[in-house]
Order: structure tokens, then sequence, then C-alpha cells
């Protein structure tokens, strides 16, 4: 299962989100630095409208939705690339994930210590971003010294490890992440091989206050918090090539408890459908390259992951290596056309549901029953 990692600054939120997007209170969430020390994993379940409306229409017993893994790892302070804090520690563990939702604190609350005495949220992001790339110019620097022997004496794989680590010096010593360097697909996917910090996708997590969410609907940005968000917006966008998405996680901690019906009328009352957290899960699923396909019937309703490009045997495979083995063709029918005629046999009768062979990249949101022989 592949697994987000959940960082930031000292008390920016990051314990208080883990414990809304996985529904527990595994994370403790406290007023000072490091109170989270040994990373905190849930499995959490990626929210999916489909499958309550498929569950409907094929009048299913259960419905079994994706689920990834979420990682709470300790907070990062200047200079954690020399071992200040828990920089080595609180590295080590962002290496053994696959992408990273960094939790940036855009809230004003003066009873919550902020490590750098004012909210500064694009600040705080340089300021994770610096340690990041920093810790990757000395890893590459390092592979530079290992690789340079072996390259002088032909070997290719060594060459090219070497060329490519010496044009990311320059790079990374200018301050940039990995991920947005200049690269071809043969050099991206060696880099993939050096493991640095800055190359895992990454997503932006703007936390603001409950009082403040129901200011950002619609992209209204006018507010204080607002006017933070869009700085953080602009600057991901610019900058990092990445997304920023808002959340409020006070308002999710609020929620743990209450059964589903109280939390729709506790958002309704603030003037909000969501919290954020449902986008933010849906939006780490996707960062990590994760694509759904949907299975229905009286049995169940249920949405099974694979990677983005996957073609219908490597899908089928997903549940059963023997569907994979044995892959004649996929039934296929996109999810809102099966929902447009109301069952799989009218989709048949009305030309939408479609036979897709061995070479069929599968699509989010396909629904799919697999013929296979053994």
């Amino acid at each position: 299962m592949l697994r987000a990692g959940i960082v930031g600054l000292p008390n920016v939120g990051k314990s208080t989100l883990f414990n809304a997007v996985t529904k527990t209170r595994k994370a403790q969430a406290a007023n000072y630095p490091f109170c989270t020390i040994e990373p905190n994993v849930g499995v959490v379940e990626v929210p999916d409208a489909r499958l309550a409306v498929l569950s409907a229409l094929s009048k299913s017993q259960k419905v079994i939705p994706a689920v990834i893994e979420i990682v709470d790892i300790a907070g990062l302070v200047r200079g954690a690339s020399q071992g200040e804090g828990l920089g080595n520690q609180f590295l080590s563990h962002i290496r053994e994930v696959d992408a990273i939702v960094q939790v940036v604190r855009c809230f004003e609350d003066d009873n919550i210590h902020h490590v750098s005495g004012k909210i500064d949220p694009v600040g705080d992001i340089e300021t994770i971003m610096t340690e990041l790339v920093l810790a990757d110019l000395a890893a590459v620097q390092k592979r530079i010294e290992r690789t340079q022997k072996n390259a002088r004496s032909g070997d290719k794989v060594a060459k090219a490890e070497l060329e490519l680590a010496q044009k990311m010096v320059p790079h990374l010593d200018a301050g940039k992440p990995a991920l947005t360097a200049d690269l071809d697909a043969d050099e991206r996917g060696l880099l993939k091989g050096f493991f640095l910090l800055t190359n895992k996708p990454t997503l932006f997590a703007c936390n603001v206050a409950e009082a403040d969410l129901p200011t950002l609907k619609d992209g209204a940005r006018e507010s204080p918090a607002g006017r933070r968000v869009a700085e953080v917006e602009a600057y991901c966008e610019s900058h990092l090539g990445a997304r920023a998405v808002v959340i409020s996680a006070q308002i999710e901690s609020e929620l743990i408890d209450l059964p589903e019906e109280e939390q729709k009328a506790y958002l309704a009352d603030l003037g909000v459908n969501e919290s954020g957290v449902g986008t933010l899960i849906r939006a780490a699923y996707h960062l990590l390259g994760l694509r759904t396909y949907l299975t229905t019937g009286e049995k169940e309703t249920r949405a099974w992951t694979i990677h983005e490009g996957d073609t219908a045997p490597k899908a089928a495979g997903v549940i059963h290596s023997d569907f994979e083995r044995g892959f004649i063709a996929a039934e296929t029918v996109a999810f809102e056309d099966l929902v447009r005629v109301g069952s799989l046999a009218k989709a048949k009768e009305a030309g939408v549901l479609r036979l897709e062979g061995k070479e069929y990249v599968v699509k989010d949101g396909d629904v799919m029953e697999f013929r296979f022989n053994v």
C-alpha cells in the first residue's frame, strides 16, 4: 500500500489533521514542539460518492472503498538537514513515504506557539523546502563521489548517474526542488533511484481556523486567512508546480466522534459542505498516481485501486492474479453512462457497455467486469 506522509513545522496542526483523516485519536496533539516523535500510521478510506450511487443501483449488501496509508511525521525545524531538532529522524521517515502532504499554518491562535514567532505560511514552506533541498544536495554530492571511479572505468550506468548527479547539483544549489528540474523521461526515471526527498510529489494543506473556513467558500480570498491561502496557492504553483487545498483540522477534530448526520448538521451550521479533509484525501490519492475502477453487484460495490496508465489485465490482477493471467476481455462502462441508463443490462442495450481488450488503459470511474480463463 502506498503511503503519504504528513509533514510541517511544529504546531501547525499535523497530528490534529492525522487524527481527523484517520478518524482516530492515535496521534498526540499538544502545544509544544516534537510532541510527535515516532510516526503514527493509519489507513484512510478515500471518499467516493460514486460508491453509494452504485450500491443503491445494484442493491449491494456492502460497500468497500479504496484506501491509502497516512503517516504522521515529527515536526521539522530550521537546521534539520544538519541534525537540528529531530532532523535526521524526520528526514529518514520522509524517505519511507511515496508522497508528501505538507501542512501549512494559516490560522491565528495566540494560545498555540509558532516556532518562528509569527504566522508566515510561505516562509514556513520555504523553511521546510530549504532543509529538504539541502539534504538532497548532500545526497547527490555523495553519489558523485561514489560513482566517479566506476564512470571513469567505462560503466555506462555509473556514467549516466554521474552526469545526472552533476546536472542536479546547480539546480538544488539554487534552492529548487528536484521535481522542478528540466529532465527528459530517461533522466527522470534514473532520478527515482536517487531517492531524493524533493523528488516526491507534494501537496500543500492550508490549515485554517473554524471561523475562517466559511469565509473561503467558492474561492473567496478577501479575509486575512484568505489572503494567506492565496499567497500559498500562488507560491506553490509558481515555485513548486504543486497544488494547495484548504482544510480545517480544528473542525475535523470536532467531527471525529459525531454520527454522520450530526457531522452534516455541524458543517451546515458553519455554512460549508465539508471541511476540506475529504478533498485532501482524494488529492493525496491522485498525488500518489492512484486511480479507481469500480465493480458492483448484489454482493458488494467496491472501489479497486490501480496506477494511472494501468491496462485492463493489470487492473484485473488487482482482484486476483488468475484474472490477469487468464484475461480475455473486460466489460466496461463509464460510471456516468451506467447511472444515466440505470443498470448493466440497459447499458448493454444502449450500446454504452463496451468490450475492451488487453491494450485498453483503464480510466478512473470505469465500472468493469472481467472475462478470464485459467
